[in-house]
């Protein structure tokens, strides 16, 4: 069959064949215009009926709340010195992810970040699921624009602030540090961490992708900056307690020490020093051994430095008089208990119990008070209590209630063992006794940021705080236990103390503290000083050869420096024509 014949035969089948019925295309017309008005509808619901539902879905994808960090509030000394301050820095982030698309840009990021590639790219893959990660936190402005210059994607920038501490290690224990985020972890940082840090702020951005803030909205919610915080501490003598102690720790070889030096008219602390300490501008350096404050959370037996605030109880309770007499011959026994003196000092007066230190002369005061007497005059001074200074962790120290002692603890709690204080209680004590009988509450913060104090009371008579200071100037004269502590153009009042350490099965022998407690000018005292050197392993061990002569050199630089007028010109005379001469020779 020809080609013509074949198609003449197939369009002949085609015209034989019936035609469709119209129905179906009218039920295909019908289906299509169905689906139109199906679509017109759901148009109309999305972009009409429902719009709100898509925008709020539109901008969970893009809206973002960012939150504008509040400057942390500055520390100051009682001078307006700053001890602790906020400065803006950048902190580097990134979308792993993007940054992982560039593959060409990781290691020009990894030099400006001063990290090796390997370490980077490991980061970026190990996070690349996330939205969010660090490169590098806190970074000089300088620096941080030097990693934007690398322009790599989806790396950016966020505003951050880092704290700095003047004052270094010297005022490290009180003053606190905070971590890398700006929160209080140590001190009063942490102690009024609330106070100082302040409310961030809020800006809503629309962000792209990969996390670029593409618009910068309208709403906007400044940050609230941290309160400032004041000191009652000075600075100066805060260095210069520090650099003391410090020296002192190293020459006698000593686990450590500490200087506290208060106003006793107003209960203000000056200085709270000790060492080892730390350096809270170096967080890789930070020693734990040296991050509490000793002053406040330490509590220790006080040895002889009780004894002026027993003996000064019994005159004013009028059992005693200065003049008394009691015969030590050098020991007694109280039950299995032998009290003894370094010597037998003969008969004794209240003056020569403290000049010598006479542990058996203190132990009869102590037994004639009886236990609920003795107790009641260490619990008058603030024992067994904080001092109200407000500082974090701050001890209540140890004092046993009176029913539970017996004559051996009566007579060994006259000379300062059997309870435990702190350095902060044992000082706010001499405040009263430099303060004409008035005890006062210790106090760190001034202004806004200050507790609220406990009125002072008094504790004892003003001439019985009176006579207690003369008598105590005997300790500092050549034959007391003090004369390292002598300040030229001074007079001083003090007390020594020597203490053995307890441990596992006893006292210890060979572990002490030594201490000196002591005021200046005597008359009128602008200044009250604490010394505590922790175990001095040199051969010179006593309160009296080892934190007399600290205490000298401290007070006579705050003296000073607080330009307070000699009250002994003869003693600075004397002291003069004596350098003269050695001059001479």
């Amino acid at each position: 069959m020809s080609r013509r014949d074949y198609r003449n035969s197939e369009r002949n089948k085609r015209d034989k064949m019936p035609a469709p019925p119209r129905w179906r295309g009218w039920f295909v017309l019908t289906l299509f215009a169905v689906f139109a008005v199906v679509l017109a509808g759901r148009a109309f619901d999305l972009q009409v009926l429902d719009q709100a539902f898509l925008a709020k879905e539109g901008d969970k994808r893009h809206l973002r709340t960012v939150s504008v960090p509040a400057g942390r509030g500055v520390i100051k000394d009682r001078n307006g010195e700053p001890l602790a301050l906020s400065a803006p820095t950048e902190s580097v982030w990134a979308v792993p992810g993007a940054v992982l698309e560039a593959p060409e840009k990781i290691a020009p990021l990894a030099r400006r970040l001063n990290m090796p590639v390997s370490e980077l790219r490991s980061r970026l893959e190990s996070y690349k699921s996330r939205q969010f990660l660090y490169l590098r936190r806190q970074l000089a402005p300088t620096d941080a624009r030097a990693v934007m210059a690398v322009d790599a994607p989806g790396v950016f920038l966020q505003r951050e602030y880092k704290r700095y501490y003047p004052a270094g290690e010297a005022a490290a224990q009180i003053v606190g540090m905070t971590n890398i985020d700006g929160r209080g972890q140590e001190g009063l940082e942490l102690n009024r961490d609330g106070y100082l840090h302040g409310e961030p702020g809020s800006r809503r951005v629309v962000k792209d992708r990969v996390g670029r803030v593409v618009e910068d909205l309208a709403e906007f919610q400044p940050p609230q900056a941290g309160h400032e915080l004041r000191l009652t501490i000075d600075s100066r003598m805060q260095y210069l307690a520090y650099r003391h102690i410090k020296a002192a720790v190293v020459k006698n070889n000593a686990k450590g020490g500490m200087v506290v030096m208060m106003d006793p008219t107003t209960g203000e602390l000056r200085a709270v020093a000790s060492y080892p300490s730390f350096n809270p501008n170096d967080r890789d350096s930070i020693d734990p051994s040296g991050v509490r404050a000793r002053a406040a959370t330490d509590v220790m037996e006080p040895g002889s430095t009780v004894k002026p605030l027993l003996l000064a109880k019994a005159l004013d309770s009028g059992l005693f008089d200065t003049d008394d007499v009691i015969h030590t011959k050098g020991w007694f026994m109280v039950g299995r208990l032998t009290v003894k003196d370094f010597r037998n000092y003969g008969d004794v007066d209240f003056a020569k119990i403290l000049q010598k230190s006479s542990n058996v002369g203190a132990a009869h005061v102590g037994l004639k008070m009886g236990a609920e007497g003795v107790w009641r005059a260490y619990n008058d001074f603030g024992f067994g209590d904080i001092t109200g200074s407000g500082f974090p962790g701050e001890r209540f120290g140890v004092l046993k209630d009176f029913y539970d002692w017996n004559n051996v603890e009566t007579a060994t709690a006259s000379y300062g063992y059997g309870l435990a204080v702190t350095a902060f209680q044992l000082i706010r004590a001499y405040g009263a006794i430099a303060d004409d009988g008035m005890l006062r509450s210790l106090r760190l913060i001034e202004g806004d940021g200050a507790d609220m104090h406990v009125p002072p009371r008094r504790v004892l008579k003003p001439e019985t705080a009176r006579t207690m200071r003369h008598l105590l100037e005997g300790v500092v004269t050549p034959a007391g236990t003090a004369t390292r502590a002598t300040i030229p153009g001074y007079r001083v009042a003090g007390k020594t103390g020597t203490a053995r350490k307890a441990g596992t099965g006893g006292y210890n022998a060979d572990r002490h503290q030594a201490l000196f407690v002591g005021m200046a000018p005597a008359e009128k005292p602008a200044l009250v000083t604490l010394v505590m050197l922790d175990e001095p392993k040199k051969d010179a061990y006593y309160g009296g050869a080892v934190a007399a002569p600290v205490f000298s050199a401290v007070m006579r630089d705050a003296l000073r420096l607080l330009r307070v007028p000699p009250d002994n010109p003869s003693v600075l005379t004397a002291s003069a024509d004596k350098r003269s001469k050695g001059a001479g020779t």
